[in-house]
C-alpha cells in the first residue's frame, strides 16, 4: 500500500528536488566530479548496472558507497581477484551436521548496491556468474532459485591502464551495463578540497535522503516521461549512425568502427533520457536529453577498428561527430 501511495503522489518537480538533494547529499563526501554523480543517479533511477572507469585513487569505492548511504541502500562490496570463484559471490550450499540438511548461505551478491571492484581482474567464469545474476535478478543453488533483492543494482569498477593479469569483459556483456562512466583526475581546487576533507578529524558522511520504496516510485516516474515519435526517431538515427556499414553513418564511423551499438543501446539511450528529462523537471524527452546520454550510453558500445586505436581514436570523438551529422539533418528539415 505504501509503495502505492507513493507512486500516486510523487509529482514531476518533486522528482527533480529529490534528485537535488541526493546529488547535494553525495557532495558533502565527494569533491567534484559532478557529471559522474549525476550520470551514475541517472543509471539507478533507470533500473540499470553502470561500469565506472578510472584509476586507482579517484574514489569510486567512496562515491558508490556514499550514493549507497544517500539512498539508505544495503552496500555490499566484492574485490574481484583471479582467484575468486562464482560461489564468492553469489553464496554457497552448507550441511546442518545436526539436522543433516542443506542450507544456502548468501553472498555478497545479495545486496541493493553491490560494488564489483576491479571486475576485470577476475576470470570469464567468475564474470560470468555476476553478469548473469544481473540479467536475471536471481541466483541458482542447489537446484533452487533465489530472489536478488529490490532495487538491486551493480556498479562495477575497472582500471583502464593497468592491463597485466586482467581478463576484459567480451562484448556481449559489455553491453549489459546501461552506462560506462568515465571518471576523471580532480582539479587543482578540487585536490586541495579532498585533503581539507580526508586528512582532519571530521568524518563525513552522506545522510539517507530516500529509501528504498521511494527510489522506486522515483524509476516508476521515470518510466512515464513521454517520448515522442520525432525523438525516437533521433535516437534511432543515433543508433544507426553507429553502423559502419550505413549509409548515413559518418565517413570517421566506416572508416574508424568494427561493429555499432544494437537494440540494448536504443533502450539505453530513451530510459537515460528519460530520466534526465525527468531530472530537468520535464514531462517529456527533448534532443537535448539524447546528446547528454549519449556518451555514457554508447562509448562501451562501439567497437574500434585497429586504425583507430593506432592514431588514439576514442568513441567519445566519434560520437560527437554522429552528433553533428544528426545536428545538421535536424537544421535542414
Amino acid at each position: 500500500m505504501e509503495e502505492t501511495r507513493l507512486e500516486e503522489t510523487l509529482q514531476i518537480d518533486e522528482a527533480k528536488q529529490l534528485l537535488i538533494e541526493i546529488k547535494n547529499e553525495i557532495a558533502k563526501v565527494i569533491v567534484g566530479q559532478e557529471k559522474v554523480v549525476e550520470q551514475l543517479l541517472w543509471c539507478v533511477v533507470a533500473g540499470g548496472h553502470a561500469l565506472l572507469e578510472g584509476i586507482p585513487g579517484l574514489g569510486k569505492t567512496m562515491l558508490v558507497r556514499t550514493a549507497a548511504s544517500a539512498m539508505e541502500l544495503q552496500f555490499s562490496r566484492i574485490q574481484f581477484t583471479p582467484d575468486l570463484m562464482p560461489a564468492d559471490i553469489t553464496g554457497t550450499m552448507l550441511l546442518d551436521l545436526n539436522s543433516h540438511t542443506q542450507r544456502f548461505n548468501k553472498g555478497p551478491i545479495f545486496g541493493n548496491i553491490v560494488l564489483a571492484d576491479e571486475i576485470n581482474r577476475a576470470t570469464p567464469k567468475t564474470q560470468s556468474a555476476l553478469l548473469e545474476a544481473m540479467q536475471e535478478g536471481t541466483v541458482t543453488a542447489g537446484g533452487e532459485s533465489y530472489q536478488l533483492p529490490k532495487p538491486f543494482f551493480v556498479l562495477a569498477t575497472q582500471n583502464p591502464i593497468e592491463q597485466e593479469g586482467t581478463y576484459p569483459l567480451p562484448e556481449a556483456q559489455l553491453d549489459r551495463f546501461l552506462l560506462k562512466i568515465g571518471i576523471e583526475y580532480p582539479t587543482r581546487d578540487e585536490l586541495k578540497e579532498i585533503v581539507k576533507r580526508t586528512t582532519g578529524m571530521q568524518q563525513l558522511y552522506a545522510a539517507p535522503v530516500i529509501d528504498g520504496a521511494r527510489l522506486e516510485a522515483l524509476q516508476k516516474l521515470a518510466k512515464q516521461i513521454i517520448c515522442s515519435d520525432e525523438v525516437l526517431e533521433f535516437a534511432v538515427s543515433f543508433i544507426m549512425r553507429t553502423h559502419p556499414h550505413e549509409a548515413d553513418a559518418p565517413n570517421s564511423i566506416k572508416q574508424f568502427v568494427r561493429y555499432g551499438a544494437g537494440p540494448r543501446a536504443l533502450q539505453a539511450l530513451i530510459a537515460i533520457s528519460r530520466v534526465r528529462a525527468l531530472s530537468q523537471g520535464r514531462g517529456h524527452v527533448a534532443w537535448g536529453d539524447l546528446v547528454y546520454a549519449s556518451k555514457p550510453v554508447l562509448r562501451h558500445r562501439i567497437g574500434l577498428g585497429y586504425e583507430a586505436i593506432a592514431q588514439g581514436i576514442t568513441t567519445d570523438q566519434l560520437i560527437e561527430q554522429i552528433e553533428q551529422s544528426i545536428e545538421q539533418q535536424r537544421a535542414s528539415v
